[in-house]
């Protein structure tokens, strides 16, 4: 059974047939009729790419040499917009188009509400992963709660590299200090795509929780964040998430 937070009062990644269908020029017509038709979920990823890189006669081949070149579709979205710069035939322009898609797709799956309610780790997970999916390097945040499990605010307090990332204590509380809150949330990414925490992961919460003790903030759970998982602290029993009673 799913573990929840109680802090007071309450408690597809595959594509239709994908790489069976070469978009060519001629065929793009026929493309983009199924996609009105059928919705941009029956494309394939090479239909899909071929569509939004406009391929015409002077760029045949250009979404084909593509996807293996990038290791797949969300291997390529990972790349380095300089690097897919530096591709044949793709260029500065249809670099930055599938830089914005892919952050056009993130920015449609986050949350409409302002101030959602999340109470368990997983719902953790869904309102996280569209924020801190396909990132290059590792981001850390905190999220503020008030007793009644309500979301004060999501503060991103320290950016690294691709497999280390600083934080320094006082940011962390210092966002919570700010919205008042009486609980927080740790998150972070892990851009390989492995959750599993590392031994400075599980050092750093310990250390997290004690500064907490001191001001009266709870930490309820440490999220690591991978390729479509995440793995919970608290799930995993390193650290106590009892609630607190507003």
């Amino acid at each position: 059974m799913e573990r929840a937070w109680v802090l007071g009062m309450d408690e597809v990644e595959g594509t239709a047939g994908e790489g069976s269908v070469r978009a060519r020029p001629h065929e793009m017509e026929e493309v983009r009729e199924r996609l009105f038709k059928l919705g941009a979920s029956a494309l394939t990823d090479l239909e899909l790419l071929s569509v939004l890189l406009e391929v015409g006669p002077r760029t045949q081949g250009l979404a084909e040499s593509l996807l293996p070149y990038g290791g797949g579709l969300k291997a390529l979205l990972l790349k380095d917009p300089l690097e897919l710069c530096s591709q044949p035939r793709l260029g500065p322009a249809r670099a930055a188009q599938l830089v914005a898609a892919l952050e056009l797709g993130r920015r449609a799956q986050r949350t409409t509400e302002r101030r959602p309610r999340l109470r368990t780790p997983k719902e953790i997970h869904a309102y996280l992963a569209p924020w801190l999916s396909a990132l290059r390097r590792e981001v850390f945040h905190v999220l503020c709660f008030n007793p009644r499990n309500v979301l004060l605010a999501d503060v991103r307090v320290a950016e690294g590299t691709m497999n280390t990332c600083p934080v320094d204590p006082r940011e962390v509380y210092a966002a919570a200090l700010t919205t008042r809150a009486t609980a927080i949330v740790l998150a972070h990414n892990h851009p390989s795509g492995d959750p599993e925490p590392s031994v400075q992961d599980v050092g750093l919460t310990v250390q997290l929780v004690e500064a907490g003790r001191l001001l009266g903030i709870k930490v309820l759970d440490h999220l690591v964040l991978g390729d479509g998982a995440y793995v919970s602290l608290m799930e995993r029993g390193l650290l106590e998430a009892e609630g607190h009673n507003g």
